[in-house]
């Protein structure tokens, strides 16, 4: 008697495994994000009177805040393990299936520069405009006590957040919609609400700014299957905002 250890993976297996990454990770987020936008919209006082509070400090005791740092960002990673795992399935490896492999080291931090300039600045012009229609809460990209570790924290904070959000959101997503036979207009939509709906905690000039950033990370990695100039540019753009607005004068920021 023949034992069958292995089957094709179905569109609707595939269609479950999608919507369980990322009920673990970004989807959640998006979820959490709607009822935050909700609940400052329904409370006393104007949205763009409210706060939106990134990088928290977790514990008055500095070596316990660091260790909450640590382990925050540590198992935030979990999710981008387990898709690439899941990925490992499919023919080929995944990380060359995802453009994650050190094949083109140049190339790939020239184009996430170049990247990280196209997004960055309109960006900030986008905010600007956005914060003083008051369609977003006050942002405070770094709120970590003054202690040595703080700027260490906020630059691999960076590197999580963009780990993360391009793996899941860019390279896993688009790969799997791709398996499920969607249309390229409906996946570079999907990928590109899903980053903007986990950041409506923002405000609604956040969610615009970051769909827009979302088509155009999608359509590069449709273009290229790279996800890693994607990593170094959200890099880059994260590790500007929270490490510059930790160090540099505060007032430079009132118009955030």
């Amino acid at each position: 008697m023949t034992v069958e250890l292995t089957r094709p993976v179905s569109r609707r297996l595939l269609g479950t495994e999608t919507l369980l990454v990322l009920g673990l990770s970004l989807g959640q987020s998006a979820i959490y994000a709607v009822v935050s936008i909700i609940a400052k919209l329904t409370a006393d006082g104007p949205l763009s009177k409210q706060t939106a509070s990134l990088n928290t400090s977790a514990s008055a005791r500095p070596w316990l805040d660091l260790t909450y740092q640590l382990l925050g960002i540590v198992f935030a990673l979990l999710p981008v393990l387990l898709a690439v795992h899941l990925l490992s399935r499919d023919p080929g490896d995944p990380a060359r299936t995802l453009g994650l492999d050190a094949r083109r080291p140049g190339q790939d931090v020239a184009r996430g520069a170049g990247l990280a300039a196209l997004i960055g600045l309109p960006g900030l012009a986008l905010f600007w405009v956005a914060a003083h229609l008051g369609l977003n809460a006050t942002l405070v990209p770094a709120a970590l006590p003054d202690v040595w570790w703080a700027v260490p924290v906020l630059i691999l904070a960076a590197v999580q957040n963009a780990v993360l959000e391009e793996v899941i959101v860019v390279g896993y997503l688009v790969t799997r919609l791709r398996q499920l036979q969607w249309r390229l207009a409906a996946i570079i939509a999907a990928s590109a609400l899903l980053r903007g709906s986990y950041h409506l905690y923002q405000g609604f000039g956040a969610f615009v700014g970051n769909a827009i950033m979302g088509v155009v990370f999608s359509l590069f990695y449709l273009r290229t299957r790279r996800v890693l100039p994607l990593i170094i540019a959200h890099t880059l753009l994260d590790v500007f905002a929270f490490v510059g607005y930790a160090l540099l004068p505060r007032e430079w920021f009132d118009w955030l």
